[in-house]
């Protein structure tokens, strides 16, 4: 597709500032590289950071509690709210965060649902691991996730919520359980935590390999498209992978462009509309704020394709097939 100029992106930019305030800040944050520690305080008040906040129960939990129903459970609330950049130490998210690490741990150090339950699930440990260390949860309350965590690592580098050692194993790992121990461990050792640091950070060098061998999106045994979802672009990505949250992961970490990456790249070009923006697929369940329409564009989803596009594709302040040097009549 044709690259757009800088008045094609500019008037993108200025599309995703007009959003809601959340929006607004992590495009002024990692688009604009001008952090507005006052845009980001209104989080908590406008919006639908606000609109997740009310809907905190008196006892600090969301839904029925930790878990259920899934999407407005304080699970998944509070990996909303982190996603959404609602500032670090805001309390209500701080209770809930020990609310969960004080009650919700299985026998093996990990969270679960239950917690009664002998094995916790990986993947909800990774997601739990990361909004829990975002919110600045005290190291001690981490160090059973986090060796629960490196002791459900597979033999081919990723993870897998099958995976239950020694009772229970499985040799391939999980493309959806991968990328949430992989955020999780990001935000860990972002937040200066110390407890095993150095064997996360090898557990994620070999995590990121695992993806990059799929090519974020293939079998490593045919070269076929594992799941159709996979290609396709999911705002709020919840628990689910998708090239989109993938490519979004290794660019946050810092991982350095590489050729296998390149086909999940061209699939998110594909999946650009006309008009420079991207529309997204939402999973069905329960809400607490409507999510977009699918057949508008998305101002998440297109921040987050920029997020990725800025980070892998700029090449001398243009992005090739995608918008052109960025500007802003603002």
């Amino acid at each position: 597709m044709a690259s757009y100029g800088a008045d094609e992106a500019a008037e993108v930019i200025d599309w995703l500032l007009a959003g809601d305030v959340a929006v607004a800040y992590l495009t002024m944050r990692d688009l604009l590289h001008h952090d507005e520690p006052s845009l980001q305080r209104r989080i908590a008040t406008e919006g639908v950071g606000a609109a997740l906040l009310a809907a905190q129960r008196p006892d600090g939990h969301w839904g029925r509690g930790f878990y259920q129903p899934k999407w407005t459970s304080s699970h998944y609330t509070l990996l909303e709210l982190r996603n959404l950049g609602l500032s670090p130490d805001h309390p209500a998210a701080r209770e809930t965060v020990g609310l969960i690490l004080a009650a919700n741990l299985a026998r093996d150090g990990g969270v679960h649902p239950n917690p009664r339950a002998e094995v916790s699930e990986t993947c909800i440990n990774g997601m739990t691991l990361n909004y829990a260390t975002y919110f600045g949860a005290p190291e001690a309350d981490l160090v059973s996730l986090v060796d629960c965590l490196l002791a459900t690592r597979v033999a081919d580098g990723g993870f897998n919520c099958h995976h239950r050692p020694p009772k229970h194993s499985v040799e391939h790992s999980s493309m959806h359980t991968t990328v949430s121990v992989l955020e999780g461990i990001h935000s860990y050792r972002s937040a200066g935590y110390g407890h095993r640091r150095d064997e996360l950070g090898d557990a994620a060098d070999t995590a990121v390999e695992f993806l990059l061998r799929h090519e974020l999106f293939k079998s490593e045994r045919t070269g076929e498209v594992i799941r159709p979802d996979f290609t396709r672009v999911h705002h709020p990505p919840r628990w689910h992978f998708d090239i989109l949250r993938g490519l979004e992961c290794l660019a946050l970490m810092g991982v350095p462009q590489d050729p296998r990456m390149d086909a999940a790249l061209d699939l998110l070009r594909i999946r650009r509309r006309a008009d420079g923006r991207w529309t997204a697929t939402v999973w069905p369940g329960e809400t607490h704020v409507p999510s977009d329409s699918g057949r508008e564009p998305s101002r998440w989803a297109t921040l987050r394709a920029l997020r990725v596009c800025y980070r892998f594709e700029m090449r001398d302040g243009r992005l090739p097939g995608t918008l052109g040097g960025v500007g802003t009549s603002r």
